[in-house]
């Protein structure tokens, strides 16, 4: 897999860099394991916006992907390697032996033709999925669950892993792509490899028609606002926002305040918070 950068005969083309989809094997979904879905476009039940810059694109099939791996012991064999429009990752269709078909998440370096299985028994070998407890120290997983039963939840994006630290009792820590160390159940399965696609990271839409595409409407910065649409609208000319920090429409801090509960539940399972990532380094402003 690699990435494809275009000569600048356009200023779309310029900036433009797109996945090569070479590792794509088939071009049409499996009929079986798409549904329409319908797409909220940022609106809930009364149709007032909730979440803004969300409508349009191009229309789409959802995919049902397989992320419980709850058939123990029974083989099956990679058909083809599927691209899917609602994740970075891609899409592999399992053709098991007892001759149901189903979606996996793609690990990097799975082939068509490979065979994969799930349970505790199974061998150590990408794309298999086993719990927690069967998987060697040191190993790299992704489609982790954090009950057991409910399905992959964590570590689902193009190229992310979680690596095994340890384990001890009915817990194993792993250590995730934010550098967090969190415990989590030996009974609950991961997927053994790290997530195919991973340089998606490096693409580039080169447009803003591309965005549209991907269903994601225009935004505009709060400082060219009027003060009634936004804290930090008004002002003559390119005035500062007029607060101690950047702050939200609706007036609550943006851009570094952490969100997550103090007290809450999941806290004890958390042996080492992520890693803090700078405004400056992502591109905000620093307060």
């Amino acid at each position: 897999m690699a990435i494809r950068s275009f000569r600048p005969y356009t200023p779309g083309t310029r900036t433009r860099v797109v996945t090569d989809f070479s590792e794509v094997t088939a071009r049409k979904p499996e009929r079986s394991l798409v549904i329409s879905k319908h797409r909220r476009k940022g609106r809930n039940n009364r149709g007032v916006i909730t979440c803004r810059h969300r409508g349009g694109g191009h229309k789409r099939l959802y995919r049902i992907v397989d992320f419980r791996r709850n058939k123990h012991g029974i083989p099956a064999k990679v058909a083809a390697i599927h691209y899917d429009p609602h994740r970075n990752a891609r899409l592999a269709l399992l053709f098991y032996a007892d001759g149901e078909k189903r979606y996996i998440l793609a690990p990097a370096g799975i082939n068509v033709g490979q065979q994969v299985i799930s349970g505790p028994e199974a061998p150590i070998e990408t794309g298999n999925a086993m719990p927690l407890s069967a998987v060697p120290l040191g190993s790299s997983v992704h489609c982790v669950e954090l009950y057991a039963g409910r399905g992959g939840q964590m570590v689902r994006t193009a190229g992310a892993s979680a690596q095994v630290m340890a384990k001890e009792g009915d817990y194993v820590a792993l250590k995730l792509p934010s550098t967090e160390v969190r415990l989590v159940r030996r009974e609950c399965y991961a997927t053994l490899g790290e997530v195919g696609n991973s340089e998606s990271r490096n693409t580039s839409l080169g447009k803003a028609g591309r965005r549209r595409w991907l269903g994601r409407r225009p935004q505009v910065r709060g400082s060219v606002m009027n003060p009634c649409d936004h804290p930090h609208g008004g002002g003559e000319g390119r005035a500062p926002i007029g607060r101690a920090g950047p702050v939200s429409p609706w007036g609550k801090p943006a851009l570094g305040l952490k969100t997550r509960k103090r007290n809450k539940p999941s806290n004890k399972y958390v042996l080492r918070k992520r890693r803090r990532v700078s405004k400056r380094s992502r591109g905000g402003r620093d307060s």
